[in-house]
């Protein structure tokens, strides 16, 4: 039997890492976690894919970790933290995940092993044998065009009977994957769309929510989208997401998470846009047209 404290919905944010000379700004991140604080956000995800997590270190992700939680203390607000975590072998996965047993997370977003393409079975039993290791639910992050494999809906749905294994951040890039997945999963496993632009559809097909990256803008405006698809007001819904599309397209013109950290900047969330190699700042002409977005959006935000 699932555990109902373990249940993941609503809209979460991958949030971003901010850095300033080559070092993680602690100053930025509080205030960063301060401001969702006070939206209708569900949970952050740290050190993930937005989060540039790659590119962190163990010292880097325990001091991201308190960070953040000492934020959302000083706040006041209850908010679910997971952590992500990836890799292509199991026994460094279960390494990172004994390694973090002491950090005040939530559960994890756990990525399927990339460049190693292993089969459906390899994958089944790869993320059962993370899920023995740790009591913490699981969400699946099944991205094929970043990994190279896709976790078909077969093993998904197995997996979804492992009392831990909780959900799927769903970025498989294939409509009738995802549809069959919400059609065929069992009621308490959650599937939270990853494709920021696909957001309004994936909620008109059963979705639980969404884990995106554009919600670090605008993010009451996504929030409201998924309350009027509860609410059954999917006309209303509709005419909502027309009026906000055109933001997750802005920010995935060039690689996430530069013109992400390039709005937050622009906006005095964080102190510095910058990034670790291999990603690069946006381009002058994508900057300037955040820039124009941003003060399209002011007498919006302003009402």
């Amino acid at each position: 039997m699932r555990r109902r404290n373990m249940t993941i919905e609503g809209l979460w944010i991958p949030l971003i890492t901010p850095f300033r000379d080559g070092d993680l700004d602690e100053a930025s991140i509080q205030r960063l976690v301060h401001h969702y604080a006070a939206q209708p956000v569900d949970g952050l995800i740290l050190g993930a894919t937005t989060g540039e997590g790659l590119s962190l270190s163990d010292e880097e992700i325990d001091r991201l970790v308190l960070a953040a939680r000492a934020a959302l203390a000083e706040a006041k607000r209850q908010m679910p933290v997971y952590l992500g975590l990836s890799g292509g072998a199991a026994n460094k996965v279960i390494k990172a995940l004994h390694r973090t047993q002491m950090l005040p997370v939530d559960g994890y977003l756990i990525a399927c092993p990339y460049y190693v393409r292993p089969s459906q079975a390899g994958l089944y039993q790869h993320f059962a044998a993370l899920a023995e290791n740790t009591a913490r639910p699981i969400v699946i992050y099944n991205i094929p065009y970043r990994t190279g494999v896709n976790l078909g809906n077969e093993t998904m749905l197995r997996l979804a009977q492992i009392a831990n294994i909780v959900g799927v951040k769903d970025c498989c890039a294939d409509a009738g994957q995802s549809f069959d997945l919400l059609r065929l999963k069992p009621q308490e496993f959650s599937v939270l769309t990853g494709e920021d632009a696909l957001f309004y559809t994936a909620l008109t097909q059963g979705a639980e929510g969404g884990i995106l990256a554009s919600a670090h803008v605008e993010t009451e405006a996504f929030a409201h989208v998924r309350k009027l698809i509860r609410h059954g007001d999917q006309r209303g819904a509709l005419a909502a997401w027309q009026a906000l599309v055109d933001t997750p397209r802005l920010l995935f013109q060039e690689p996430n998470p530069a013109p992400i950290k390039h709005w937050l900047w622009r906006t005095g969330l964080i102190d510095s846009p910058e990034l670790r190699l291999p990603m690069l700042p946006v381009s002058d002409a994508l900057a300037q047209r955040i820039d124009q977005h941003i003060e399209r959006l002011k007498p919006r935000v302003a009402a």
